[in-house]
C-alpha cells in the first residue's frame, strides 16, 4: 500500500525519475546505511577499538543480509517497540550476526552519524544527475538561442507588447541562467561530500584517543572527507542545498510559464511538440495542453515550500534537536525526487519546443506599429529634440487609438512628421527587423562565452 503520490504505482513516475527512486527507497538505503556500518566497524577494528575477528563479523553480516520482507516488518517492530530510530535496525542485525560478534555492532556511533553520512553520499549521486541535466537544458537552450537568434518577436512587460526582441534573445536569457545554476552547483560540491562520525554530542568522546584519525580514514574509505568539526546542529549545508534545488526549479517553472503563456490559442508562439495519443481533455477533444509547462509549475511549488520547512531547520536546540533534524527525513527524497523530475521535463520541453515565426511577426503586425513608437520619438528627437518627440508622438498615438488608425498609418501620413523625416526614412523605421536594440549582438555574445566554458569543461 502506498499513501504519497511519488510512490504511488500509477503516478510515480510523474513526480519523480525511477533513477532517483530508486536511490531514496527503502531497500537502496538501507543497503547504503549498512555499507557504512561495515565500514565504520572496520575503521574501528584497525584502530583497535573493537575486536578484529567480530568487526568481520559485522562487515560481513551487514553485507550479506537479504533485504526481504520479513526482514524490514522485523526492523519496523522493533521501531515501533522502541520507538528509536534505528534500534530495531540494530537488533534485527544483532540477531544475525555470529556468536557475541553482534555486541560491536554500531560501536560508539549516534543516528545521525549514519544518517548524515548516508544523506551526503545520496546527495553525490543526485549532484551528478542535477549537472547532467543541466548541461543537457544548457546545449538545448544554446541551439535554441543560435537557431532564433534573427526571429523577431514581441517583447512584453507587465502582460502587454512592448518592443521587438527576437526569440533567441529570450532563449540566450534562459541558457545564461542555467550556466549560473551549474556554477553554483561546482561551488556547492566539496561542501556536500563531507560526512559524519560524532557520537553523542559530536564530541567524540565514544570513539578513542584517536578519534579524529578514526573519523577520517572511515569517511574516506567511504569517499566523502571528514568535517573540521562535527555539524550535527549546522545545517547549512542542506539548506543551501534545498536553497539550489528551489533556484533550478524555479528557472524551470519560469520557462514553463513562458511557454505555457505563448501557447495560448490566441497568442501561439511557441508550443511543446504534441506526442501522439497525449489526450488533453477527455470533455473537449480538442485540447492540446501544455501539459509539461504546467508539470513543471506543480513540482517547483512543492520544491519552494519544502526549502521553507528546511530553513526552519538551521534553528537548533544545544548539540541535537530532533524536531529540526527530522523534518529533513520527510522532504529530502521527496524534493530531489521533484527536482529531478523538473530537470527531465524541462530537457524534454527545451530540446522540442514548436517555434511559429510566422505568429510572432504576426502578433507584432497586429499591434499596427504601436510598438515602434519608441524608435519613431527617438528618431524624431534627432531632429526636434526629446521632449518635444515625445510629446508629438504621444498626440499622434493616442489620436490613432481612438480613431482606430493604426500608429503606422496616422505616422506616415502626418505634416509635421513628414517635414522632418523622409517617405524612405519613415517605411524604415516600420521595420521590426531593424528595431531589436541589441538583442542579436547579446545572443551571439553569450554563444561565445557558454561554448568558451562548455570547451573548458571537457
Amino acid at each position: 500500500m502506498t499513501s504519497h503520490l511519488m510512490d504511488s504505482l500509477v503516478y510515480q513516475n510523474s513526480w519523480g525519475t525511477p533513477e532517483l527512486h530508486q536511490l531514496f527507497d527503502d531497500v537502496y538505503r538501507t543497503r547504503s546505511w549498512l555499507e557504512i556500518l561495515a565500514t565504520l566497524a572496520e575503521a574501528q577494528a584497525n584502530f583497535g577499538l573493537i575486536p578484529l575477528e567480530a568487526a568481520q563479523a559485522v562487515a560481513s553480516t551487514c553485507r550479506t543480509v537479504e533485504l526481504d520482507t520479513a526482514f524490514f516488518a522485523e526492523v519496523r517492530a522493533g521501531f515501533e517497540a522502541t520507538n528509536h530510530s534505528t534500534l530495531g535496525l540494530i537488533r534485527a542485525l544483532q540477531r544475525r550476526c555470529p556468536g557475541e560478534s553482534g555486541e560491536w555492532l554500531y560501536y560508539g556511533a549516534t543516528v545521525q552519524d549514519i544518517t548524515d553520512t548516508w544523506t551526503a553520499l545520496a546527495l553525490q549521486k543526485v549532484h551528478a544527475i542535477v549537472e547532467r541535466e543541466l548541461v543537457a537544458i544548457e546545449a538545448n537552450l544554446l541551439q535554441l538561442a543560435a537557431n532564433y537568434r534573427d526571429t523577431v518577436m514581441a517583447g512584453r512587460t507587465h502582460g502587454q507588447i512592448g518592443l521587438p526582441i527576437t526569440f533567441g534573445f529570450k532563449a540566450a536569457i534562459w541558457a545564461v541562467e542555467v550556466q549560473r545554476h551549474r556554477q553554483r552547483l561546482a561551488e556547492i560540491a566539496p561542501r556536500l561530500a563531507v560526512g559524519q562520525l560524532a557520537g553523542g554530542v559530536g564530541s567524540l568522546s565514544s570513539l578513542g584517543p584517536r578519534a579524529l584519525e578514526l573519523q577520517k580514514h572511515f569517511l574516506t574509505k567511504l569517499g566523502l572527507k571528514p568535517p573540521a568539526i562535527s555539524w550535527t546542529t549546522s545545517r547549512d549545508t542542506l539548506a543551501e542545498w534545498f536553497s539550489l534545488l528551489t533556484l533550478i526549479a524555479s528557472t524551470g517553472d519560469k520557462i514553463g510559464h513562458e511557454v505555457y503563456n505563448l501557447q495560448r490559442t490566441e497568442i501561439n508562439e511557441v508550443c511543446e511538440t504534441f506526442v501522439a495519443g497525449t489526450v488533453g481533455s477527455i470533455t473537449m477533444p480538442h485540447k492540446r495542453n501544455p501539459e509539461i509547462a504546467e508539470h513543471l509549475g506543480t513540482l517547483a511549488r512543492v520544491i519552494r515550500h519544502n526549502t521553507a520547512l528546511i530553513l526552519e531547520s538551521l534553528v537548533h536546540d544545544h548539540e541535537r534537536d530532533g524536531r529540526s533534524w527530522k523534518a529533513e527525513w520527510a522532504v529530502l527524497a521527496e524534493t530531489c525526487l521533484a527536482a529531478g523530475k523538473v530537470l527531465g521535463l524541462l530537457r524534454t520541453m527545451t530540446g522540442n519546443l514548436e517555434i511559429h515565426a510566422d505568429r510572432m511577426r504576426a502578433n507584432l503586425e497586429a499591434t499596427g506599429g504601436f510598438v515602434l513608437s519608441e524608435t519613431v520619438m527617438l528618431t524624431l528627437a534627432a531632429r526636434i529634440g526629446k521632449q518635444s518627440a515625445h510629446m508629438l508622438v504621444y498626440e499622434i498615438a493616442m489620436a490613432a487609438h481612438s480613431g482606430g488608425r493604426s500608429f503606422k498609418d496616422a505616422v506616415l501620413e502626418h505634416p509635421q512628421i513628414q517635414m522632418h523625416l523622409s517617405s524612405g526614412e519613415l517605411e524604415a523605421l516600420f521595420d521590426y527587423r531593424r528595431h531589436t536594440g541589441q538583442c542579436v549582438a547579446m545572443v551571439d555574445q553569450i554563444l561565445v562565452e557558454l561554448q568558451r566554458c562548455r570547451v573548458e569543461e571537457q
